[in-house]
């Protein structure tokens, strides 16, 4: 047993889930904010990872000027989405709205292949040093980086919801609508902050993932793999968000490291999440931190 090994895809795990975290959360934000899933989330982070490339490598900007100036673009997307496509669709069946989010997906997909093309496109070198050594494991050093992101911007949900107006806002308005409204609350402006915020943070990951894998419409399938870990941790919960996708980061590289030391079946890091979406919704389809919703019939 290759206990060296083992533990370097441990640690890899612990930070990659962190940025599963991190998206996981902006699935939550949007569905406490609408009680809908958004379906497009995925090419939130596309979109987020082929601005800042194409920042990059068409006018040499720095990196982080270059990144502040992507999640400027992202926050106004994310409004403008909301307020021109989604808002109208208000008091609309939620079914109707996820088929829009499909639609959203689908249309954003097309729209950066017939931009950017359909070939990975590499990031310029944004580190001098490629990994680093940390306790005798090495690690990238944009996984260091995109690490300190996700543990700051997890340490801003908590202060942004526990103590700033807009938080406790958007949290009235996830509790009930109508009461919140009814406190001079405006719910349309919280969707659309809601919107803003989530495709700000997937942006993050996606830049990330880029400067790892290169730019690809690949990228947007982080958006259907970090769906387990929202159910995992309650479509309804920024801290199940948060451990679902350390616990899902984790169980996809200790499962390449069976497959590859016992199982070779090949592809078992692909489906693990998958497998565990549907032991918890056989077993706690509300989520291990996701609030119960019992209805009369």
């Amino acid at each position: 047993m290759n206990t060296h090994l083992l533990l370097q895809l441990v640690v890899n795990g612990l930070i990659v889930g962190a940025l599963y975290g991190v998206v996981a959360m902006s699935f939550v934000l949007i569905y406490k904010a609408s009680q809908v899933v958004n379906f497009a989330q995925g090419e939130f982070l596309l979109i987020g990872a082929w601005v800042c490339w194409w920042l990059l490598t068409t006018y040499q900007l720095p990196f982080l000027v270059g990144m502040g100036i992507t999640f400027a673009f992202m926050l106004v997307f994310g409004i403008a989405l909301q307020v021109v496509v989604l808002r109208p669709l208000i008091g609309e069946p939620i079914i109707s709205v996820i088929m829009v989010t499909i639609g959203l997906s689908i249309f954003f997909q097309a729209l950066c292949k017939w931009l950017f093309g359909v070939f990975a496109q590499p990031f310029p070198p944004i580190f001098q040093t490629q990994s680093v050594q940390v306790l005798g494991l090495e690690i990238q050093t944009v996984y260091l980086m995109s690490l300190g992101i996700s543990v700051a911007m997890m340490a801003g949900f908590a202060w942004f919801f526990r103590y700033s107006k807009h938080g406790l806002a958007m949290r009235a308005t996830a509790f009930n609508q109508q009461v919140a409204q009814s406190l001079g609350i405006s719910v349309r402006n919280v969707f659309a902050m809601a919107w803003a915020i989530s495709a700000v943070v997937s942006s993050v990951a996606g830049i990330v993932v880029g400067i790892v894998n290169g730019v690809s419409s690949a990228l947007s399938l982080y958006g259907i793999k970090v769906f387990p870990a929202v159910i995992l941790g309650g479509l309804d919960s920024v801290v199940g968000a948060v451990i679902g996708g350390l616990v899902i980061g984790v169980l996809e590289n200790v499962a390449q490291y069976v497959d590859g030391q016992y199982l070779h079946w090949g592809n078992l890091y692909e489906i693990v999440p998958f497998y565990v979406l549907v032991v918890i919704l056989m077993i706690k389809p509300y989520g291990l931190f996701g609030t119960r919703d019992i209805e009369r019939v």
